[in-house]
């Protein structure tokens, strides 16, 4: 079947009252993923998106405008004290609308989640203020489906596949954290073919990564999982689908999803089971939003859980200018890293660690990330020196806080008649720490490097979205097993970040792609014992 408006194609159309077939509710790093795997096991999946599909010979290499397109627009509140909350109060998360979700539009960075940072509770300590755990699985078990996950995305370094050249950009940064002494210098993990591989090209390096990639070059759903699993004949992709509420039969298992399609009509959808991936922000929400008499806190939320201990990383980023061109925009988006700051050494006076990644942005996102610095000559230079700039970021672990959450705003509505979330993300002290030092250490860095200038830019919306409907040991801790399945109720997933128990430093989707595989193994064999 050929939809004309997006241009996709389904390998099979299931009936609404098909209730054989698994619903999966987005269609990012874990949705996307968990369908083609699942699809491969011989099970029917139906796979709601919210947003369009545009595909690759759609993308434009133009930042502003698919900014405005991949966006998700819908209307969010964002609170707290952070910079970015102060900064964009209406945008608290950069997220996708779009078949594939975040994978579209992600750098490709991809580094496991270290053994001490799977047990934080155990390796930090209690911290004052915090909700930190253990993750109720190791690096050990998921250590196989790491293995598989770097395979599947063709990721750096690993299974044989080289490294990429450094860039400029990653040569001046390179160049500055040698000579401050950092050792674990290298252009980095990333699920970006330096070579073409499993039917992708190789990298254009023409760097724009994050407004999709025209050569395929960088794994995404969009044109990987998806079609795959499509061509299994198991798999239908529903474009422009809003999922709006999960439904319960009278025993208070899931049965189906009530959704807006595209042209606005409500549709229900019978299922086997349900598979939340909408993200950190519309998972909890959707569960939430599907309150009723059975469930009258939400779906999955005995525990209370549902919508807490938001994370997004501590961010932050550091732009030096130099009196001889970079050209830092030329090359993969984020292009290189330093490791030595992402181990935890509490002589540092914070808990967990960062990364620093080589990082670019173009034209427009520099300026809208230094706005709050305010209009003046300042602003202008920095804008008229973009040729000579170097760049990185900082990703560090966030602390898990009750009060950093999702939840439903009590009166403003969507399109669809529904409470729009509101988003609270507070500093916890060890983010003023660990940014702090980053900011210090980054400096000196492009200092050792020769720069004439550094700027620092603290407010940006964030672009990992973890936590919210954490992984727990016990029930009363949290919202999913260690196999991301609802405490309360057997046939209900979910399966993207918002499973995270802690937010570690590593970029998280290596993460999410790992965990959706081992998911639709369990799933598959649950559903082969006909337990649900």
């Amino acid at each position: 079947m050929r939809d004309a408006m997006d241009g996709d194609v389904a390998a099979v159309t299931f009936d609404l009252d098909d209730d054989s077939v698994v619903v999966i509710v987005g269609s990012g790093a874990g949705g996307g993923t968990l369908a083609n795997e699942l699809c491969r096991k011989g099970i029917g999946v139906v796979l709601l998106e919210a947003g369009p599909r545009i595909e690759i010979n759609e993308f434009v290499n133009d930042e502003y405008l698919m900014g405005a397109r991949l966006a998700w627009q819908d209307r969010r509140r964002a609170t707290g004290n952070r910079a970015s909350v102060r900064a964009f109060p209406d945008s608290p998360a950069w997220l996708c609308k779009a078949v594939g979700g975040s994978t579209v539009h992600w750098t490709g960075t991809c580094p496991r989640i270290k053994d001490f940072e799977f047990r934080a509770r155990t390796t930090y300590g209690a911290i004052p203020g915090t909700t930190l755990m253990d993750w109720p699985i190791s690096l050990s078990d998921l250590a196989p489906y790491y293995d598989r996950a770097e395979d599947k995305l063709g990721v750096t370094g690993t299974h044989g596949i080289p490294f990429f050249p450094g860039n400029n950009n990653y040569k001046v940064f390179a160049r500055g954290a040698r000579r401050l002494g950092y050792r674990h210098v290298f252009t980095g993990h990333y699920a970006i073919n330096p070579v073409p591989r499993d039917g992708r090209n190789a990298c254009d390096q023409i760097g724009f990564c994050v407004q999709g990639c025209k050569s395929g070059a960088k794994w995404s759903t969009l044109y990987t999982e998806i079609p795959r699993a499509e061509a299994t004949g198991r798999c239908e992709v529903r474009p422009r689908c809003m999922a709006l509420q999960i439904l319960c039969d009278k025993a208070g298992r899931v049965n189906g999803v009530l959704y807006a399609d595209r042209e606005g009509r409500h549709q229900v959808q019978k299922a086997r089971a349900v598979c939340v991936a909408g993200n950190s922000i519309e998972t909890p929400r959707l569960l939430l939003n599907s309150a009723s008499a059975q469930h009258p806190d939400g779906l999955a939320n005995s525990s209370g859980e549902v919508g807490r201990n938001y994370m997004t990383h501590t961010e932050g980023g550091v732009f030096a200018s130099f009196d001889r061109p970079v050209g830092w925009h030329r090359g993969r988006q984020a292009a290189g890293a330093v490791w030595d700051e992402s181990f935890f050494k509490p002589e540092r006076g914070f808990a967990g660690g960062y990364y620093m990644l080589v990082f670019h942005m173009g034209l427009y996102g520099l300026a809208a990330s230094l706005l709050p610095t305010g209009w003046g000559r300042d602003y202008a230079e920095v804008l008229e020196r973009y040729g000579h700039m170097a760049g990185c970021s900082m990703v560090g672990e966030d602390m898990p806080t009750a009060t950093n959450a999702v939840t439903l705003h009590p009166t403003e509505r969507d399109q669809y008649g529904l409470p729009i979330p509101v988003v609270h993300q507070d500093d916890h002290a060890n983010d003023h720490l660990m940014r702090n030092h980053y900011f210090k250490h980054a400096a000196a860095l492009y200092e050792a490097a020769g720069a004439r200038r550094i700027t620092e830019w603290r407010a940006y919306p964030t672009g990992h979205n973890l936590g919210s409907c954490r992984m727990s040991a016990n029930p009363r801790d949290g919202v999913v097993n260690p196999w991301g399945q609802s405490h309360d109720i057997a046939n209900l997933f979910v399966s993207d970040g918002s499973q995270f128990t802690t937010s570690a430093a590593a970029n998280p989707t290596l993460t999410i792609v790992a965990l959706a595989i081992r998911q639709a193994e369990y799933i598959a064999g649950r559903m082969q014992r006909n337990d649900f």
